[in-house]
């Protein structure tokens, strides 16, 4: 009769574990990171000894051998390698969109274009007070686009800094975060809902470090990760209970390098995906635009002052140079403030004469400032593009990626609800087999 109640308690024992993970499934089934549990039962067996052999008696009741996640380790890997290939494409395509703004926002090619246009219209009247104001305006017009759109290049390079950094903190922190489950993960019995509990915090915590580099992820019997950063053979960020940091430096020729400093040592690391891949990315870029800007303000100011000081002004005096350049070639400022000072006579010629003007059309033509600054907006301009089409691709593989995992890893309300179903009505039987026990064995108990 021991038996029969035994049974019957090792089944209400069995069955109200595999209802309360149901009912955690259900109660976090919107829960972001969420993997499905399962209750893993086994039916009680024992040996029984005679005389001369050894049988296996089964039927004894039932166990909780563990509670398992639905977790498939490679499609998680999957998901944040997908990740880190879509976070580098649009970290980078941010950058260049940033690029692209700094560029045509200060209307730098039309002010170019208004110098120009105003030297033609004051080579038609030379001698014109008005044209030559206008022309000294529109001067100072492109000096100061010049100067704002080199400072919001250098803008952006500074933001990157922040962003770079700020990307390495979290890197660091979230590390340190994954040596802490580890440490847990070391604590807590395998098999139990504690245990599936920071197993998820794990895998949450690798996809938001896959975001911002590539990295490598193994795992031991107990789950604890080990993450090495850029690539299986990259330098270790997460060993066991230990974790390190990640640190970022932008030299002055815009050359990105990190580096992660573990267990007393400092290893350079180059992240070939993630969001820091694509800070490398969009620092290389940066300096490509700032060199060719510069080189374009260098072009400008160069053949202007050429043509300046190659004439005479209104007074028949020799011109002097228009611009001046400050620390940077795109720092320019209007160095006449006097109209009367445009050179716009060929050296020795009169106040009607306009030929030097006739010089800084063609020196227009041979620096190619307009052209240069034109394929550098559109260069970038279609560079956005390729990015944009690769990221919708990226975007996709990712979504399937997650799609897949999910598959095998999200709660099924409609599963659960027949699995509810299904133990409540093995709790009842189990109840129900006790209370048979119990009556059983009063009723001899009350034989007289």
């Amino acid at each position: 009769m021991s038996d029969l109640l035994s049974i019957g308690a090792s089944g209400v024992r069995a069955y109200q574990t595999a209802l309360s993970t149901v009912s955690e499934n259900i109660a976090n089934s919107a829960t972001a990171g969420y993997v499905r549990r399962s209750t893993t039962l086994n039916e009680i067996s024992g040996n029984r000894s005679g005389l001369t052999s050894t049988a296996v008696v089964t039927g004894s009741g039932v166990t909780v051998t563990g509670v398992t996640r639905s977790a498939d380790a490679l499609k998680s890997a999957a998901v944040r390698s997908a990740g880190a290939d879509l976070a580098k494409t649009e970290t980078g395509a941010t950058w260049l969109t940033r690029i692209q703004s700094a560029m045509t926002g200060d209307n730098l090619s039309d002010r170019l274009t208004g110098f120009y246009t105003a030297a033609t219209t004051l080579a038609g009247d030379p001698s014109s007070t008005t044209n030559r104001a206008a022309m000294l305006e529109a001067a100072a017009s492109a000096a100061g686009a010049f100067t704002a759109t080199g400072r919001a290049v250098d803008q952006i390079g500074a933001d990157l800094d922040t962003t770079a950094d700020q990307a390495t903190t979290q890197l660091s922190s979230l590390a340190s975060g994954l040596a802490a489950v580890n440490q847990g993960l070391s604590r807590t019995a395998g098999g139990t809902s504690a245990a599936a509990n920071l197993a998820d915090q794990r895998d949450s915590i690798l996809e938001q470090m896959s975001a911002l580099s590539d990295v490598n992820v193994t795992t031991d019997a107990l789950g604890r990760a080990t993450v090495k950063m850029g690539g299986p053979n990259g330098a270790t960020l997460v060993s066991g209970t230990d974790a390190g940091d990640v640190t970022y430096v932008r030299n002055a020729d815009g050359a990105v390098s990190f580096a992660v400093h573990f267990g007393g040592a400092t290893s350079a690391v180059e992240p070939t995906g993630g969001a820091l891949a694509g800070v490398v990315d969009g620092a290389q870029k940066i300096k490509d635009a700032q060199t060719q800007l510069d080189a374009i303000a260098t072009g400008f100011t160069t053949s202007v002052n050429t043509v300046q000081t190659s004439g005479s002004d209104l007074n028949g005096a020799p011109g002097t140079a228009m611009f001046a350049t400050g620390s940077a070639p795109t720092e320019i400022s209007l160095a006449l403030t006097d109209p009367s000072k445009i050179a716009a006579a060929s050296s020795g010629g009169g106040p009607r004469d306009g030929s030097n003007l006739d010089v800084l059309q063609a020196a227009r033509t041979s620096s190619g400032v307009e052209v240069k600054l034109t394929s550098l907006v559109a260069d970038n301009a279609a560079s956005i593009s390729q990015r944009g089409i690769v990221a919708d691709a990226q975007s996709s593989i990712r979504d399937n990626a997650v799609a897949s995992r999910d598959a095998a890893s999200q709660v099924d309300l409609n599963t659960e609800a027949v699995d509810l179903l299904r133990f409540q009505q093995a709790y009842s039987a189990a109840s129900r087999v006790v209370q048979v026990a119990r009556d059983t064995f009063q009723s001899i108990l009350d034989i007289r």
